[in-house]
């Protein structure tokens, strides 16, 4: 038979597997959240993707009375950086970015290299001529026009509301 003294020390202590999943959670915060947060090279962490050419550019597509327009940003890139090709009704945007950078001064020495691309495609509809499309860049906006058929120019519709 057990001693009193040893029945006093025999308690069960209840698992609790959530308070150690959320002491680790707090540990994880503690050593990577500063990373996420904090600007590295003057760059948040959103920035540092962009930087390096991590997205795809935003593009505007419209139509215009003869045209259909792709517009798309393209910041900090050369249109010599820029491939636009059409292919089977898909226009392809591709860009490729080249940055380096490097500071030498008197007990300081800086270097970096950041390399980036992006492909963009956008399906375009069937009345346009792609064989005649044209296309500008200034200011980091580039934009392709697509002359549309004569069909599609003659084809309009107007809808009566009820």
């Amino acid at each position: 038979m057990l001693k009193e003294k040893e029945k006093e020390t025999r308690e069960v202590t209840p698992w609790r597997p959530f308070t150690e999943l959320s002491r680790m959670e707090r540990e994880a915060e503690r050593l990577f959240g500063d990373f996420f947060r904090k600007p590295l090279l003057g760059l948040t962490w959103p920035e540092r993707f962009r930087e390096v050419g991590f997205r795809e550019p935003a593009v505007e597509i419209y139509e215009e009375k003869d045209d259909v327009v792709v517009k798309a940003e393209v910041p900090g890139m050369k249109k010599e950086d820029l491939d636009i090709n059409i292919s089977d009704h898909y226009l392809t945007i591709k860009g490729e970015k080249k940055r380096e950078e490097e500071v030498k001064k008197k007990g300081y020495y800086y270097s970096e290299r950041s390399y980036g691309s992006f492909l963009r495609t956008i399906d375009l509809p069937e009345e346009v001529q792609t064989d005649k499309a044209r296309a500008s860049f200034k200011d980091g906006l580039l934009e392709v026009r697509l002359p549309k058929t004569e069909e599609a120019k003659r084809k309009e519709v107007k809808i009566k509301v009820d």
